[in-house]
C-alpha cells in the first residue's frame, strides 16, 4: 500500500501503523525493523513458492461473488451472509498478494468492496461497532492496493458512523473530511458527494447540532438538484434522494420539527420501493417517534407495529434500536392498552429470538 495511504489511516484512525498491520515505512520509534512482518495466516509468494501470475478469469470470479453478497445483503438475514462474507476476503487475500497489474487491482477492488461490505452488517445490523472499526481498516487496505479512490472514499464515511453514533464529533468530521478529498480525487458524482453530506449530517444529528445538520442537508438537496446525470459506482446501492429525505426527517425530529418532520417521513414511507426492506422499519420507528413528541400514543403505537411488521420480512438491528427507542418514550403511556399490545409483539417468540441471534 502507498506509503501516503499508510500515513492517512494511521492520523484518521488514531492506530499505529504497526497497529494496523504495516511495517512504518518511516521507520518505527521504539525498537528497528530487522525483517518484515506478516500477519497470523498472511500469505506471501516468498513463504508459499506461489509467484506464478494469477488469471484474469480468478480476478472476474472473486468480483462475481463479490457482486453476488452485495445483491443478497438486502434480502438474506444479515447473520447468515456475515460469514460468507468474511470468508470470501480470507479466501482473496492470499491472491492479492501474490498478484500485480490490472489483475491485482481488479482483485483489491472486488475485496475492498466485500470488506466494506462486512463492516456495514457488522455495525448496522450486528450492532459491533468496534469490529466494525477493525473491519473498515482491513477494507482500507485492500482499497488502497486498488488504488481506488471512491472505495476509499466510502470506507473512510462509513469508518465515521462509530464515532459519531457515540456521540465524538471530532472524529467523525476528521473521517468525513478524509472521505470528501478521496471523493474529490476519484472526481465523485453528486449522488456521492450528496451522501457524504448526509452522513456527515447523521453524525452532527447524533452529536447534538441539529442546526448544523440540518445546513448540511440542504446542501446535499443542492447537490442532487444540479445538472449532473453522472451516475454514482455500481456498488454504491445504500443511497438515493429518497434516503436522503429519510435523514432529513430524523433531524427534523430532533430538531423538534414536528410537522415537517412527519411530512418529510410520511413521504419518504410512501416513495421507499418495496425492495427497499431494510430502511422501511427505519423510516416507521422514526414515524413512531413523531407521534410520541406529538402525544398520539394509538398513532405511535400503530407506527412501531408497522415497523415490526417490517423487520419480520428481513432482520435489521438498527430498525429494532428505533423501535426500541420508541418503547421506552411511551413509559409514560405504558399501561394502556395499544401499548401493552405493542408490548405483545415487541416481545414475541420471533422478535426476541431475531434480537438475540442478532
Amino acid at each position: 500500500m502507498a506509503t501516503s495511504t499508510q500515513r492517512l489511516l494511521t492520523h484518521v484512525l488514531g492506530l499505529r501503523t504497526d497497529e494496523l498491520g504495516f511495517d512504518p515505512p518511516w521507520g518505527r520509534l521504539d525498537a528497528p525493523v530487522t525483517r518484515p512482518r506478516t500477519q497470523p495466516g498472511h500469505v506471501t509468494p516468498a513463504s508459499t513458492g506461489l509467484a506464478q501470475p494469477v488469471p484474469g478469469a480468478v480476478a472476474a470470479d472473486l468480483a462475481a461473488v463479490t457482486v453476488a453478497h452485495r445483491r443478497l445483503y438486502w434480502t438474506v438475514n444479515p447473520v447468515h451472509l456475515h460469514p460468507a462474507v468474511v470468508e470470501h476476503v480470507r479466501l482473496g487475500e492470499p491472491i492479492l498478494r501474490r498478484t500485480t497489474g490490472s489483475v491485482g487491482t481488479a482483485i483489491g477492488q472486488a475485496l475492498a468492496e466485500s470488506a466494506l461490505l462486512a463492516g456495514r452488517i457488522e455495525f448496522f445490523d450486528l450492532r459491533a461497532p468496534d469490529r466494525a472499526a477493525a473491519t473498515f481498516v482491513r477494507a482500507m487496505q485492500f482499497a488502497g492496493d486498488a488504488e481506488d479512490q471512491l472505495l476509499g472514499a466510502a470506507i473512510l464515511a462509513h469508518a465515521a458512523f462509530v464515532p459519531g453514533w457515540a456521540g465524538q464529533r471530532d472524529g467523525a468530521t476528521e473521517r468525513v473530511a478524509a472521505a470528501r478529498a478521496y471523493a474529490r480525487r476519484g472526481g465523485a458524482p453528486a449522488l456521492f458527494r450528496a451522501w457524504l453530506d448526509a452522513v456527515e449530517a447523521e453524525c452532527l444529528t447524533r452529536c447534538g447540532d441539529t442546526s448544523a445538520a440540518l445546513s448540511m442537508l440542504n446542501r446535499a438537496q443542492s447537490e442532487l438538484a444540479g445538472d449532473s446525470d453522472e451516475p454514482p459506482p455500481l456498488w454504491m446501492d445504500w443511497f438515493t434522494s429518497v434516503r436522503l429525505d429519510a435523514f432529513l426527517g430524523n433531524t427534523q425530529l430532533a430538531a423538534g420539527q414536528i410537522r415537517r418532520a412527519r411530512q418529510t417521513l410520511s413521504d419518504v414511507l410512501a416513495q421507499l420501493p418495496d425492495a427497499d426492506v431494510k430502511q422501511r422499519p427505519v423510516v416507521a420507528a422514526d414515524l413512531a417517534a413523531v407521534e410520541v413528541a406529538a402525544q398520539d400514543v394509538p398513532a405511535a403505537c400503530d407506527r412501531a407495529r408497522q415497523a415490526l411488521d417490517a423487520l419480520a420480512e428481513v432482520w435489521y438491528a438498527t430498525g429494532m434500536e428505533r423501535i426500541r427507542q420508541v418503547r421506552r418514550s411511551l413509559r409514560p403511556w405504558q399501561e394502556e392498552q395499544c401499548v401493552r399490545d405493542l408490548d405483545d409483539r415487541l416481545y414475541g417468540w420471533n422478535t426476541s429470538l431475531s434480537a438475540l441471534c442478532g
